[in-house]
């Protein structure tokens, strides 16, 4: 049984969510302010968290942030529009997915569990090393830890997934598409957002800045392919 907190300031919708994970089979913590959701991250320790982005008192966004400033709990942010800012916005704050209002109880419990599988490296990786180094980036396969510099680097689970199924892979352009069905499990071409701002994040974590593509090269009207130093 996974745990889920839940925080949405609506208790028609709040309630509704989680009569519904429940049914899923999910045990459900349910906050109504994005306080009460931080409060009880630690006692609670979910498995995941469901976040409205319109709360009172501390912004959804803000909540996400701070979530990830202390934690790398996959996070699904709620949103009322899916084609509004706030979905990128959310995603480039750490959310590692997105549901849109009205919520779909089989949508969303889909996503909970797609989130939650175990990061198994592709088919194709199975005969690579389980510890990789790739100039200062060390990858342990087995045990999911990444290191730069000696340093390890905290991912969050679409981060973490994103790089194994890159590099499992180097110099093979992988497209937009082929990233959002091996990592998130999507099919449907307009969730490319989620590919392009968790590249965006994992590239900021691996020191990517300043415009150098690094070890995450875009191949522009392809995709992206990692590369090997």
């Amino acid at each position: 049984m996974s745990r889920v907190l839940l925080v949405e300031d609506d208790p028609a919708v709040r309630k509704g969510v989680q009569l519904a994970l429940r049914h899923q089979g999910h045990d459900v913590f349910a906050a109504g302010t994005g306080e009460e959701g931080l409060e009880n991250l630690r006692a609670f320790r979910p498995d995941v968290v469901v976040l409205d982005l319109m709360l009172p008192g501390i912004p959804g966004l803000d909540v996400c942030r701070r979530i990830r400033e202390r934690d790398q709990v996959p996070i699904i942010i709620v949103t009322a529009r899916g084609d509004d800012v706030d979905v990128v916005v959310g995603l480039e704050a750490g959310a590692d997915d997105y549901v849109v209002k009205p919520v779909q109880a089989r949508v969303l419990d889909a996503r909970i569990r797609a989130l939650l599988r175990r990061l198994d490296a592709p088919a194709s990786d199975a005969l690579r090393p389980r510890v990789e180094t790739h100039g200062s980036l060390t990858i342990d396969r087995a045990g999911l830890v990444v290191s730069l510099h000696g340093m390890p680097v905290a991912l969050a689970p679409s981060e973490l997934r994103l790089l194994l199924t890159l590099s499992a892979a180097p110099g093979q352009v992988l497209s937009r598409q082929q990233l959002l069905e091996a990592v998130w499990e999507h099919s449907y071409h307009g969730d490319i957002r989620l590919v392009d701002a968790c590249v965006k994040r994992l590239r900021g974590k691996l020191g990517e800045l300043g415009g150098d593509p690094g070890y995450v090269q875009t191949v522009r009207g392809f995709g992206y392919c990692f590369r090997s130093s």
